[in-house]
């Protein structure tokens, strides 16, 4: 029986030397690949009580819906700045050579609500440390944050130590 990890590409020296890429696309162009890759992050939600999924663009996009429509909840985009049309609350992070910014609706999330947090890959955990801060300011309680690829040695769940995080597949290595 095949796992999740069985359809993550590796890709070396991308996007420079040294680095071992894990692609997440290679999961979804397989039909197998996607609906285990959405069945194995169910799982990692049983038992928690929540009340809206929030995904990450993009790729939190692409497993958060799905995992959303399966437990009949609603789905919250998290977007680079600039690419909603309502009223926003913002976030800035830092990256490797800069800063970004994320925004959230603030119709997205009601004071009390109960949010799972998704992301295809958890680094440094900059991005979803962001993306919580929104949550929060918003008056909702960040329940869980679920990962399809953790790079372990990135020690992104340091970052987040706050916060319930669970990840499909671990891997050593950038």
């Amino acid at each position: 029986m095949k796992t999740v990890a069985d359809y993550v590409k590796t890709i070396p020296d991308f996007p420079k030397p040294g680095i071992l890429f894990r692609d997440v696309t290679s999961v979804v162009n397989d039909a197998e690949g996607l609906k285990l890759s959405i069945d194995e992050l169910d799982k990692l939600l049983q038992g928690v009580e929540y009340d809206v999924i929030a995904g990450v663009e993009s790729r939190g996009f692409v497993f958060g819906t799905p995992l959303a429509y399966k437990n009949s909840k609603p789905f919250a985009l998290v977007r680079k700045k600039g690419k909603l049309p309502r009223e926003t609350v913002e976030a800035t992070y830092d990256l490797e050579y800069g800063t970004a910014t994320i925004e959230l609706h603030k119709d997205a999330i009601n004071k009390g609500d109960k949010v799972v947090l998704i992301d295809d890959l958890l680094a440094t955990g900059g991005t979803m440390k962001a993306a919580a801060k929104l949550v929060e300011a918003l008056g909702g309680e960040v329940v869980k944050m679920l990962f399809l690829i953790e790079l372990t040695d990135l020690n992104g769940r340091e970052a987040l130590e706050k916060y319930d995080v669970a990840s499909v597949i671990q891997y050593e290595g950038e």
